[in-house]
């Protein structure tokens, strides 16, 4: 990989600048208008711009250890020059890199040892002890899979197509890709490639979504002509999954605290041509008590860390620390007793969270099944990082009281 154009170095610093130092702006959405706003860039440069861009996000702690002193507004430039020494990028002597002193990068990078886990790992202290307190000795292995850039995984929208047909109509695009084995509407693609410009996007044929995250759809077990509440739907990317396994039959309602994300869940819908969605916003707790005993199924796609998901997202262990954790686990047992009782008797539903903690994820599920005695636990699923796709949990449970 080479930098060698001005302009990209500037748009990296930039885009560093704004998600590191501005409130509230996320690393996928920075780099997305980035890229929008410099059109004429080429495939090759907006490859170079995306990936050390993700990169120095992903690897600021080592790389502040590597230029001795941590990340400032003033001394981005510095930090994409101990990148580029680190991981032997070649680079033009830009001006931007006048004054800075490599001397000491180099130094430490010959002795080739970092002194703390955190550091070797990149991510913050308290994050490490976290780590290690709730996966004990496995934690190292899942953050170094954490720290891998993740592939780009599409789920074929079976109410128009199959994974086998989408394979081959992405080819006809240019667009290389796979099935994957054990996950029936799973396409991988063979390497990142703007899919969203693909007629195929465009005509509704796919969902990006992640391979762990198809296996919820699947245990939630829903089938035709079902009443199906997605409790926590967001933009919509589990939901549409369920409407494409109901066949476009019976009634999914989709509720979230943001109506800014259903009014997108609808626009993706009418994309995808499913039909049976109804979006709720909840503003107030009438809208839960009006669904009380309702729904056949419900699914608790629940507020969590996103630990399971730094590779897609690694921006998000620089902006939560261990007080968001525990204020998020009171919010997740909250939501867990408040949404179950919109299960009917006999019904089912799925407690679902993108975190590796078990105090995010069995123990809540424990928690609440200890003050619940008519539900019951039916079957349980971990997803580690290190299988490959993203970390994530799900349980599925019975009502039958």
């Amino acid at each position: 990989m080479e930098l060698i154009h001005r302009n990209l170095l500037i748009g990296i610093h930039d885009a560093l600048q704004e998600t590191f130092f501005e409130d509230r702006k996320y690393a996928d959405k920075v780099i997305e208008r980035l890229l929008k706003a410099n059109r004429k860039w080429g495939s090759e440069d907006r490859k170079v711009v995306s990936q050390i861009f993700y990169d120095i996000i992903r690897w600021k702690k080592r790389l502040e250890y590597y230029m001795g002193e941590g990340v400032k507004p003033n001394n981005i430039y510095k930090l994409i020059l101990a990148y580029c020494l680190w991981t032997k990028t070649h680079y033009k002597k830009f001006e931007e890199f006048d004054g800075i002193k490599n001397a000491d990068i180099l130094n430490k990078l010959k002795k080739n040892t970092v002194p703390t886990k955190s550091i070797e790992y990149s991510i913050p202290e308290w994050l490490a002890e976290t780590l290690e307190k709730e996966l004990g000795s496995k934690w190292e292995r899942e953050m170094h899979a954490l720290n891998e850039q993740a592939p780009t995984i599409l789920r074929a929208n079976t109410l128009k197509t199959t994974a086998k047909e989408l394979v081959s109509d992405l080819k006809d695009e240019d667009v290389e890709s796979f099935q994957i084995r054990n996950y029936p509407d799973a396409v991988q693609l063979q390497e990142k490639k703007n899919v969203f410009l693909t007629s195929a996007f465009k005509d509704g044929l796919f969902e990006v979504q992640d391979a762990s995250s198809q296996k919820i759809g699947e245990l939630l077990d829903v089938q035709e002509g079902m009443r199906v509440v997605d409790a926590c739907a967001g933009a919509g990317g589990k939901t549409l999954h369920l409407a494409a396994l109901m066949k476009n039959k019976g009634q999914i309602i989709a509720l979230d605290i943001y109506e800014w994300k259903l009014a997108e869940l609808k626009r993706r819908a009418k994309r995808a041509g499913a039909h049976n969605i109804e979006t709720r916003f909840i503003e107030d707790n009438k809208v839960i008590k009006r669904l009380h005993e309702k729904a056949d199924r419900v699914l608790i796609d629940a507020p969590c860390s996103g630990l399971g998901v730094l590779k897609r997202n690694p921006d998000s262990k620089w902006k939560i620390d261990q007080d968001f954790i525990d204020r998020i686990k009171n919010e997740q047992q909250q939501i867990l007793q408040d949404y179950s009782k919109m299960l009917k008797k006999g019904g089912k539903m799925i407690y679902a969270t993108c975190s590796i903690l078990p105090s995010e994820n069995n123990e809540q599920v424990e928690t609440f099944l200890k003050n619940n005695e008519g539900f019951t636990l039916i079957k349980e699923e971990k997803v580690m990082p290190s299988d490959g796709f993203d970390g994530f949990y799900m349980a599925l449970i019975g009502r039958n009281a």
